[in-house]
């Protein structure tokens, strides 16, 4: 079961509360492993995770290290506020040269986090800390996936700096459309990558052609959405992506996942974080590394033609 803002905790599992009695916990452990088991059609999925709720709260020790960590009267919050993000980052950037960054990665997602917040606190609701962990943990799903998105992009922003000066980067990126924006664009002498990061909190599977999960609701399509907003930023700036990549924490993916280019719609590649620095370093397998010259001129373009969700 992750750690992560967007993943279900042991209760939302069990469908409970969190002040639910031990009595009511028990009796929906027993509820849910009878209607998940395999054996009566059931989802081995399921069936897990409920086993792994209960682990984590099923005896009264385990249950209160759970409610101690996650939901503790006091301490430093789960998650790094917008100020200790900058601060991270321009201690990375002190530490060497980086590569080279424009925009703001994250910022939209944590506005809407804040935003959603406040709206299902309620009108006139003083929230001293929106990043306390009791205040995270008991906001619904759909808000604690905002921060969990916004976390993602930061790190992956982290992670592109690192690769050194001839990579440029471009954060929150507008796209047009119906899809708002581009995570991150990223230039180097392997190619121009799309780049959407991402955290739903559990696991996920490409199904023909899309990835789907039990995060996942059916009318979400990410790759398709995406490939849409990069498809249309390509035309906009006269440009082909190399690739498209989804980069998940590595709990969420074990192996890269590809679906293959065809026509004019790129080779979309879901990979863990892990992998995610190799990728844009190396690119893809038998790919020709572009000359300084073609860089540089791409670079020039992009530079002139991006505009960001924030102007």
């Amino acid at each position: 079961m992750s750690e992560s803002p967007a993943a279900a905790s042991p209760y939302e599992v069990l469908g409970v509360t969190p002040s639910a009695s031990a009595d009511e916990l028990r009796r929906a452990y027993r509820r849910l492993l009878r209607q998940t088991h395999p054996d009566v059609g059931g989802s081995a999925v399921q069936f897990h995770a409920v086993q792994v709720a209960w682990e984590r709260v099923g005896t009264p020790d385990s249950r209160a290290a759970y409610d101690r960590r996650r939901y503790p009267d006091s301490g430093e919050p789960p998650v790094r506020t917008a100020h200790a993000s900058a601060q991270t980052a321009g201690q990375a950037t002190r530490s060497g040269v980086k590569a080279r960054m424009y925009g703001h990665p994250g910022g939209l997602a944590r506005q809407r986090y804040l935003d959603l917040l406040r709206e299902w606190a309620g009108r006139g609701t003083t929230i001293e800390d929106p990043y306390a962990p009791a205040l995270v943990r008991s906001a619904p799903r759909e808000i604690r996936h905002c921060l969990a998105k916004a976390l993602a992009e930061e790190v992956t922003a982290q992670q592109i700096s690192g690769l050194g000066i001839g990579f440029t980067a471009w954060h929150d990126v507008a796209a047009g459309g119906q899809v708002d924006k581009i995570d991150h664009v990223v230039l180097g002498p392997a190619g121009l990558f799309g780049v959407l990061s991402e955290d739903w909190g559990a696991p996920v599977q490409l199904r023909r052609g899309e990835l789907v999960g039990e995060a996942l609701h059916d009318e979400d399509h990410p790759v398709d959405d995406f490939t849409a907003a990069a498809r249309a930023l390509a035309r906009s700036l006269r440009v082909r992506f190399t690739a498209i990549v989804i980069v998940l924490p590595d709990d969420a993916v074990a192996e890269p996942l590809t679906v293959p280019g065809r026509g004019r719609r790129p080779t979309v590649i879901t990979v863990p974080r892990s992998r995610l620095v190799g990728l844009l370093r190396d690119g893809l397998p038998g790919m020709e590394r572009g000359s300084f010259e073609k860089v540089f001129e791409l670079r020039s373009r992009l530079q002139d033609g991006i505009r960001f969700i924030a102007d």
